[in-house]
């Protein structure tokens, strides 16, 4: 069993770059892999490894200036995530692509899960979701709005269009671990927006401390690891990786016509050409020929949270 620790926090780094091999050092020799983004705004990843390993990293975080009351999720994975430790440098630990915004500001006021359902329940109250397209389409709160964006960089623009529908609203918003609403509530504050929320953990923290039976949200939770998906008590859901497209699928979108492993499934089997596919082809049989080495081809390397 793997520990498996989400973790972000936002400070001021001088020079991210002074952490970066001590960090990727820390991770190497407990053991422990997965990423790790530094930037002048602070520090997001998620990291996977024995408990005492994860531990000891952690404790070299903390020790990072203005991290000492960085704070984490905790859970479990039958497998190992990540295949590899990456510690990289990054203008943003989530890319918004808008300067003036600044969470060490000012942000919305943080929900706890419990207190979460009452919130989104009130009528004056509009919720959103501020994740991907690919992450709303397997789980998200009952009667959430979908922003259908692309990546979080495409948030301020849909803002923009859609205001309108929410004059005279409370504004609940809501991500998988907190980091996307620490951005995207300070980005509301900042249009002028009064009253703005956020789930204190994200979903994670949600679906960790909120009893099933209680529970307003539907499906799955998308986790950019190789469990792709969590449930209710965080519990490894069913989901996998399309490696053509990487969105989430299920097991059975494997017996869809569209579906051949490494080069289509029903969500991208129209959006790439034969060109593409053929492309796809010639990386899934290197990626069956590492495997057959005992090796992990790069490709098979999830997508970063964004």
């Amino acid at each position: 069993m793997f520990t498996v620790a989400a973790l972000y926090h936002f400070t001021r780094f001088a020079d991210p770059a002074a952490y970066q091999a001590p960090l990727r050092a820390a991770c190497l020799s407990n053991r422990v892999t997965g990423t790790l983004l530094l930037a002048p705004e602070g520090i997001n990843g998620t990291i996977a490894g024995p408990e005492a390993g994860v531990t000891a990293v952690l404790d070299q975080i903390r020790a990072l200036p203005g991290c000492a009351d960085i704070d984490w999720k905790l859970s479990t994975a039958a497998t190992r995530p990540f295949a590899r430790m990456k510690v990289r440098l990054k203008k943003e630990i989530v890319t918004m692509g808008q300067p003036d915004v600044d969470p060490l500001a000012r942000t919305g006021h943080y929900v706890a899960p419990a207190d979460w359902n009452e919130l989104i329940l009130a009528p004056d109250v509009a919720v959103i979701d501020t994740r991907n397209d690919y992450e709303v389409a397997i789980g998200s709160f009952d009667g959430a709005v979908d922003p259908q964006t692309a990546s979080f960089r495409d948030f301020p623009a849909w803002w923009e269009e859609n205001k309108h529908r929410f004059h005279n609203k409370r504004i609940a918003m809501f991500c998988t671990g907190g980091i996307r609403c620490e951005k995207s509530t300070n980005y509301l504050l900042g249009q002028g927006v009064e009253d703005v929320y956020h789930l204190k953990g994200g979903i994670l923290k949600y679906l960790e401390e909120v009893p099933e039976a209680e529970s307003r949200w539907q499906g799955e939770c998308f986790v950019f690891d190789g469990r792709v998906s969590v449930g209710h008590g965080l519990t490894e859901g069913p989901h996998e990786l399309c490696h053509a497209c990487r969105r989430p699928i299920l097991p059975a979108d494997r017996d869809r016509p569209e579906f051949e492993e490494g080069v289509a499934c029903h969500l991208c089997a129209d959006e790439t050409t034969s060109e593409d596919k053929a492309r796809f082809r010639e990386r899934q049989k290197q990626i069956l020929l590492a495997k057959a080495r005992g090796e992990r081809h790069l490709h098979q390397d999830l997508p970063e949270d964004s």
